[in-house]
C-alpha cells in the first residue's frame, strides 16, 4: 500500500488504469480504513503538479523569445501585408482604367465594321436580288423556264432576308413586284399547259412543259396542286361526259368500259404525259385515285336509284356481284401496280399533304350497303344444295369405301363455306358478315339434321350398315373440328365489337350428337346380332335349376357374336375416342340388355342366380379386351386399365340383383335383410318386383312386405335411399317418346331423352341415343302435323344437348385417347 502511494510515476503512464490502480490500493476489505490517507496522497499529488504547471506558464510569458512576443511582431507582419495588398489593388484598378481608356476607340471601330459589313451584305444581297429580279423577269417573258426555275429559287430565298426590312418603302415595294411576278408566272405556265393540250402539242412542246414544271415545284405546294388538279380534270372530262351523261353507257351493265376507258387513259398518260411531270409529284396516283373517287359516287348513284324504282326492276343480284367482282379485281390490280413503285418521303409529298395512296376497297364501298342482296343469294343457294345433298347416295358408285372416307357433300360444302366467306370478308368485315355467320350456321343445323342424321335413317325402322354409320361417324367428326376453326376465322375477320355476336358452338354441338348418333347406331349393330343369344338365354328354365357350374353355352355364344361384330366395326373406325366411346356404350348397353333378360327369366331360383352371377363373372372378363380390336398389335397387349374399370363398373351393376336372388324366401327375415344390404331402398313395389322374379308365391307376399315394412324402419337403416335406380326401371311399361316430343308437351325431348337414358345412375349414352333416334323417327313421320320450323328447332336442340352429354361422356377421355378437335393425344397414339 505505501509503495502504490510514494510512486507518483504510475500516475504519469500513457496506459494508467484508474480501476486497476484502486483495486490495488483496497485489494482487501481491511484497506478501506486507508481512505483518508489515500486521499490526502492524490491532494498532495494535485497540488504539486498545479504548481508545476504555473510555474512553467510564468516563465513561458515573460522569458526572452516568449510567446508573447512572437504574436506582436505577427500583428505587425500582418499589418505590414494589408498595406502592400491594398497598394497592389489600386495600382490594378488604375491599370484597368488605363487599358479601357486606350480600347475605347478600338471598340467603337470595332462596332462600326460590324455595321459596315452587316450594310453591305445587305446592299449586296439587295443588287443581287434587283439583278435577279429584272433577269427573272426578261426570262419569264422569253418563258425560259429551266433558268427560270433556278432563279426563282434564288429570288424566293433572297426576299426571306428582307422580311424583317418591308417597313421601308423601297424594300416593299420590291416585295410587292416579285410576288406579283411570281403570279404572272403561275399563270403564264397554266396558260402554256392549257394552251398546249387544247391545240395537240404536248409533243412539240413536251420539253418547255417538263421545265414549267419546275417553275410551279419552285412557286410552291398550292402552284403544283393547282396544274395537277387542271391536269386531272382534263384527263378525266371526257370520262365524266361519257358516262355521267349517257344513262346507257353508264349503268352496271357497262362497268367493264369504265375501266378499259380508265386503262387506255392511263396508257395514254404514260406514253405522252407522265414524263413532263416531276416523279416526285405522283400524278398517276394522283390520277387513279381520282377517278376511283368519281367511279364510287357514280355507282352510289346508280344503285340508290335502281333501289328506289317502283317498277319491279332493280339491281339482280348476280349483276350486282358481278360488277362488285370486277371491281374488286380492277382495286386489287391498282395496288399491285402502284405498290411496286417506289413512293418520296412524306415532306416530298406536300401537295397531297403526305398521304400515301390505298385503292382497296376505294369503290367497291359503294357496293357494302347492298351487301344484303348478296347475302339474300348465298342463303338461297345453301337452301338448294341441302335437298341434293339429302338425296345424293353415300358413296358414289365409282368411289370404293374407306375407314377414313368423308361424304363428298361434306368436302363439297366446306368449299363453298370457304370461298363464301373469303368473298364477304374482302366486302365487308361488319353486320354483313355477322349475318353472313348466321346464314353458315343455320344450314350447319340444316346439314346435320336434314342430311347427316337422315342418312342413319334411311333405312327406315332397319338398322344402317355399318359403311353407312362409319362415313356418317367421319363426316360429324369432319364438321364438329372445322366449325370450331369456322367460328375462329370469322372471329379474326369480324370487326373488334363485333366478335362477341359469332358463336358456332351449339352447331358443334349437333355434329357431335350426331357423331355420338352413330357411335350408338354402331352399337345397336351389335346388339342386334345377339338376338338370337338372348333368346337362347330366356328360353333357359333358370327355376329348375339344381346346381351352378361353368358359364352357361349361351355365355360362349354371346361373347362370340360380340366378339366378331366388335372387331369387324372397330376395324373401320378411324379415332381411337371414337372406339372407345363405341366400347363403352357397348358395355353398357350390353349390362342393360342383361338385365332386362333376367327380368324375362323369371321364376329365377337361387341357383339360377347363382349361375347368373357366373355367366356375369364371364362377360365382364370376356368384354375387357374389346377395346384391342381397335389399331390391334402384333404382339399380344393387355387391354386398358381404364376400359377394364368401365366394363367392371358397366358389369357391377348386376351384381345387387343377383346377390339378392340368390337369398332363399324362408326364412323371410334372410331375404328382407339381403334386399335392405344390397338393394338398399324403401320401395314397396322394388322389393315386390323381386319376390316376382324369385316366383314367390303371391299368398306369401303380404307377409314378406308385412316384414320388410318392419325392418326398413328399424334402427341402422337410415341410409335407404326412397327408390333404387336398379329396379325401379325393370319391368316398367315401355312407351315410345313420340308424346314427349310433341310441340304441345309439357317437357322438352332433351329433358325426356336425358330421364329416360339416366334412370338415377349417371349418363347412359346407349339409352339416350337409341331414343334420340326413336324421337327423330317419329317427328319425322308426324312432320306433316306440325309446322316444319318446329320441327326443325326440335330434332335440332336434341343433337345439341345430345353433342354436350356424348363430350362430357368422352372428356375423361381427352387426355388419354384425343383432344376436342379429333387429334389423338400422345397416350392414344402409343396405344
Amino acid at each position: 500500500m505505501s509503495v502504490a502511494l510514494t510512486d507518483p510515476s504510475s500516475l504519469d503512464t500513457v496506459d494508467y488504469d484508474p480501476i486497476g490502480h484502486l483495486n490495488l490500493l483496497f485489494a482487501h476489505p481491511a484497506s478501506v480504513s486507508s481512505v483518508n490517507r489515500v486521499s490526502q496522497t492524490l491532494q498532495s499529488q494535485q497540488n504539486d503538479l498545479a504548481a508545476e504547471i504555473s510555474a512553467l506558464e510564468s516563465a513561458q510569458a515573460y522569458k526572452p523569445d516568449s510567446s508573447l512576443e512572437r504574436m506582436q511582431s505577427a500583428q505587425t507582419e500582418l499589418s505590414q501585408l494589408f498595406r502592400k495588398i491594398e497598394t497592389v489593388r489600386s495600382r490594378a484598378i488604375e491599370t484597368e482604367e488605363n487599358i479601357t481608356s486606350m480600347t475605347a476607340d478600338i471598340k467603337r471601330l470595332d462596332g462600326t465594321k460590324k455595321n459596315l459589313t452587316l450594310s453591305m451584305t445587305a446592299l449586296k444581297r439587295l443588287q443581287m436580288l434587283t439583278t435577279a429580279y429584272e433577269q427573272l423577269r426578261g426570262l419569264a417573258k422569253t418563258r425560259q423556264y429551266r433558268d427560270c426555275a433556278g432563279l426563282l429559287q434564288a429570288v424566293l430565298q433572297l426576299m426571306k432576308h428582307f422580311n424583317s426590312y418591308r417597313s421601308i418603302e423601297q424594300i416593299a415595294t420590291l416585295s410587292r413586284e416579285v410576288s406579283e411576278l411570281q403570279r404572272e408566272l403561275l399563270e403564264q405556265v397554266c396558260e402554256d399547259f392549257e394552251m398546249a393540250f387544247a391545240k395537240a402539242e404536248v409533243s412539240s412542246k413536251r420539253g418547255m412543259l417538263v421545265e414549267a414544271c419546275l417553275v410551279m415545284d419552285a412557286l410552291g405546294d398550292s402552284a403544283k396542286s393547282r396544274l395537277v388538279t387542271w391536269y386531272v380534270n382534263t384527263e378525266l372530262r371526257e370520262y365524266r361526259q361519257v358516262f355521267r351523261g349517257n344513262d346507257e353507257a353508264g349503268s352496271l351493265d357497262n362497268i367493264g368500259r369504265r375501266y378499259a376507258w380508265f386503262k387506255r387513259m392511263m396508257k395514254t398518260h404514260e406514253d405522252e404525259h407522265a414524263v413532263i411531270f416531276p416523279a416526285h409529284w405522283q400524278v398517276n396516283e394522283v390520277l387513279a385515285t381520282a377517278f376511283c373517287d368519281g367511279t364510287r359516287d357514280d355507282f352510289k348513284g346508280i344503285l340508290e336509284r335502281s333501289m328506289r324504282r317502283t317498277d319491279g326492276a332493280k339491281v339482280d343480284v348476280n349483276l350486282l356481284l358481278s360488277c362488285l367482282q370486277e371491281t374488286l379485281d380492277f382495286e386489287q390490280s391498282l395496288e399491285k401496280r402502284f405498290s411496286n413503285e417506289p413512293r418520296a418521303s412524306i415532306d416530298t409529298l406536300s401537295s397531297t399533304e403526305g398521304k400515301t395512296y390505298a385503292f382497296s376497297g376505294l369503290i367497291s364501298v359503294a357496293f357494302e350497303p347492298y351487301l344484303s342482296l348478296w347475302v339474300d343469294s348465298q342463303d338461297k343457294q345453301l337452301a338448294s344444295m341441302i335437298p341434293k345433298y339429302r338425296s345424293q347416295p353415300l358413296i358414289s358408285a365409282d368411289d370404293e369405301f374407306s375407314p377414313q372416307a368423308v361424304i363428298q357433300s361434306a368436302i363439297e360444302l366446306f368449299h363453298f363455306y370457304k370461298l363464301t366467306l373469303s368473298q364477304c370478308a374482302k366486302l365487308s368485315t361488319a353486320e354483313r358478315l355477322l349475318d353472313l355467320s348466321r346464314i353458315l350456321a343455320k344450314y350447319l343445323d340444316e346439314y346435320a339434321q336434314q342430311v347427316l342424321l337422315h342418312k342413319l335413317q334411311a333405312s327406315g325402322q332397319a338398322l344402317p350398315p355399318i359403311q353407312d354409320c362409319i362415313l356418317v361417324l367421319n363426316t360429324a367428326d369432319f364438321w364438329h373440328v372445322n366449325t370450331n376453326q369456322l367460328e375462329e376465322n370469322i372471329k379474326k375477320r369480324i370487326d373488334p365489337e363485333l366478335v362477341g355476336k359469332v358463336d358456332l358452338s351449339s352447331q358443334s354441338d349437333a355434329f357431335l350428337g350426331v357423331a355420338s348418333a352413330s357411335v350408338l347406331a354402331l352399337v345397336q349393330l351389335v346388339e342386334q346380332d345377339c338376338e338370337g343369344v338372348w333368346r337362347e338365354m330366356k328360353n333357359t328354365n333358370w327355376s329348375t335349376m339344381e346346381t351352378a357350374g361353368d358359364q352357361s353355352s349361351y355365355v360362349g355364344e354371346l361373347v362370340r357374336h360380340v366378339n366378331n361384330k366388335t372387331e369387324e366395326i372397330l376395324a373401320v373406325v378411324g379415332k381411337q375416342q371414337y372406339a372407345r366411346a363405341f366400347c363403352d356404350n357397348l358395355v353398357e348397353h350390353l349390362a342393360t340388355n342383361y338385365i332386362n333378360n333376367i327380368v324375362q327369366c323369371r321364376p329365377i331360383s337361387e341357383t339360377g342366380a347363382q349361375q347368373m352371377l357366373v355367366d356375369k363373372y364371364a362377360l365382364t372378363k370376356s368384354f375387357g379386351p374389346l377395346i384391342l380390336y381397335h389399331n390391334p398389335s402384333p404382339t399380344p397387349q393387355p387391354p386398358p386399365a381404364g376400359f377394364v374399370r368401365r366394363v367392371e363398373q358397366s358389369m357391377g351393376r348386376i351384381d345387387p340383383l343377383l346377390k339378392t336372388l340368390q337369398i332363399r324366401p324362408s326364412p323371410p327375415e334372410g331375404l328382407v335383410q339381403a334386399y335392405l344390404i344390397h338393394i338398399g331402398d324403401k320401395s314397396d313395389t322394388n322389393f315386390r318386383k323381386i319376390l316376382e322374379l324369385k316366383g314367390v308365391r303371391k299368398s306369401d307376399h303380404a307377409h314378406l312386405i308385412e316384414l320388410f315394412g318392419i325392418h326398413r324402419e328399424g334402427g341402422g337403416n337410415d341410409k335407404l335411399v326412397q327408390s333404387s335406380p336398379l329396379l325401379t326401371p325393370l319391368m316398367a311399361t315401355t312407351s315410345t317418346l313420340s308424346s314427349t316430343t310433341a310441340v304441345g308437351g309439357t317437357m322438352s325431348a332433351a329433358a325426356a331423352l336425358t330421364g329416360a337414358a339416366t334412370g338415377g345412375r349417371g349418363f347412359d349414352a346407349g339409352a339416350l341415343g337409341e331414343k334420340l333416334l326413336s324421337a327423330a323417327r317419329d317427328i319425322s313421320t308426324a312432320s306433316t302435323a306440325m309446322p316444319s320450323g318446329s320441327e326443325k328447332a326440335t330434332i335440332n336442340e336434341n343433337l345439341r344437348n345430345f353433342g354436350k352429354f356424348f363430350r362430357r361422356d368422352i372428356g375423361g377421355l381427352g387426355a388419354r385417347f384425343g383432344k376436342r378437335d379429333g387429334s389423338m393425344g400422345a397416350e392414344g397414339e402409343q396405344r
